[in-house]
């Protein structure tokens, strides 16, 4: 029975993973993050990012997971996609952007988060979040790995994808949005679009680890999305730093690929492998006979 049962678990905390205690000890160190986010590019991408020591994953679920709009589909959809991401990371923390439908109501925030937590998330990202939300999910110990500045997201149909914290006013109501954050429970938060000034003060400030995106400002570490880093967007923003252009490496690959089909060099013999002559001989005459 011990040998059976030597693998079973009653807790899903892990000593090796990333979670929001160790990203806060980075920041108590004046440890910088690295945060990467594989948006449409998959589990495969942020394995290769836990292998060279990144910190943070955060995915929304997998627009091949998807399977409609209620917060019962856009679950299942979400299990998928973390338990598909756990698969292939066991230490990075993953960060999961909750669909609006599941944390809309604060009871399924608890239910669809801590769901996510025992499939192998670190932490929810529930987009501009309420503070009373917010507060019932960490009351219900539910990790929290959230948002303030630049809302991104269905929330910019409403508001628009732009720069914010340009005035003193506006900046200091930032401030006050991440305080309050941090003070209902959120153990991390990012901050998006805001002056470089603006971002290193709200993260100097605040107790919590803040890692800054398209704000220039170095914060407690910085996030960027693969989509960037690979040079595959059709605009480049502002804030992106492209370390490989995996666009034409990609298209040349299966461009020799083609080729190689095309032009009769794939495969060779070596690629595949024989029969046995004697029943090669039958296969063939029973193939000869068939009229099917």
């Amino acid at each position: 029975m011990a040998e059976k049962t030597a693998d079973i678990k009653m807790s899903t905390a892990s000593k090796t993973r990333k979670n929001l205690a160790y990203l806060q000890k980075q920041k108590d160190a004046g440890e910088k993050l690295v945060q990467m986010c594989p948006a449409e590019l998959g589990p495969f991408f942020a394995m290769a990012a836990e292998m060279v020591g990144c910190d943070i994953c955060r995915i929304p679920h997998m627009l091949s997971a998807r399977t409609g709009t209620t917060a019962e589909e856009d679950a299942i959809a979400s299990r998928l996609t973390v338990k598909k991401f756990r698969e292939y990371t066991q230490i990075i923390h993953l960060n999961f952007y909750m669909p609006i439908s599941m944390y809309a109501d604060k009871v399924d925030a608890v239910k669809f988060g801590g769901e996510l937590v025992f499939h192998g998330a670190d932490s929810m990202l529930p987009m501009g979040v309420t503070n009373d939300v917010l507060k019932f999910m960490t009351d219900n110990y539910i990790p929290v790995f959230g948002h303030i500045g630049a809302i991104s997201g269905w929330q910019t149909n409403a508001t628009g994808y732009k720069k914010v914290g340009k005035t003193a006013e506006d900046a200091f109501k930032i401030f006050k949005w991440g305080y309050e954050y941090q003070e209902n429970g959120m153990g991390a938060m990012t901050i998006e679009l805001t002056p470089m000034e603006v971002s290193q003060a709200i993260a100097e400030k605040l107790r919590v680890p803040v890692i800054s995106i398209a704000g220039g400002a170095p914060c407690d570490g910085s996030e960027m999305v693969d989509m960037d880093t690979f040079g595959v967007m059709p605009k480049p923003a502002s804030h992106a730093v492209c370390t490989a252009e995996l666009l034409p490496f990609l298209c040349e690959a299966y461009a020799d690929w083609a080729d190689m089909v095309r032009e009769g060099d794939y495969p060779e013999d070596k690629h595949g492998y024989h029969m046995d002559p004697e029943e090669l001989e039958k296969f063939n005459a029973m193939m000869d006979a068939f009229e099917g």
